[in-house]
C-alpha cells in the first residue's frame, strides 16, 4: 500500500521506488488522502506509476488527490492523463 506524507522533489526518488513496488504488487489504486506536502514532482509521480501500471497491462486511478496537485494537472493540460476517481 502506498504510504507517503509528501510528493517533492526532496524525496521523488524514494517515493517513486514505493509507487512501482505498489504496481508490481498489483495495486491499481493510490489513495493521496494522506499527502500533506506535494509540487510539481506529485505530477512526474503519477505520471511515471501510470505508465507503470499500464506497462503491466493496468490502469492505476488516484483518489484524494490534493488540491494544489489538480489544479497543477490542469495548468499544464494532463489532467486527462491522470486516472482519478
Amino acid at each position: 500500500m502506498l504510504s507517503l506524507q509528501a510528493l517533492t522533489f526532496d524525496n521523488a526518488q524514494a517515493a517513486l521506488a514505493q509507487g512501482c513496488a505498489a504496481v508490481a504488487a498489483g495495486e491499481t489504486e493510490f489513495d493521496l488522502g494522506g499527502v500533506k506536502a506535494a509540487d510539481s514532482s506529485a505530477l512526474a509521480l503519477m505520471l511515471a506509476w501510470q505508465r507503470r501500471a499500464q506497462a503491466q497491462g493496468r490502469s492505476l486511478k488516484f483518489t484524494n488527490v490534493p488540491a494544489n496537485v489538480d489544479a497543477l494537472a490542469t495548468l499544464y493540460g494532463v489532467d486527462g492523463l491522470l486516472g482519478r476517481v
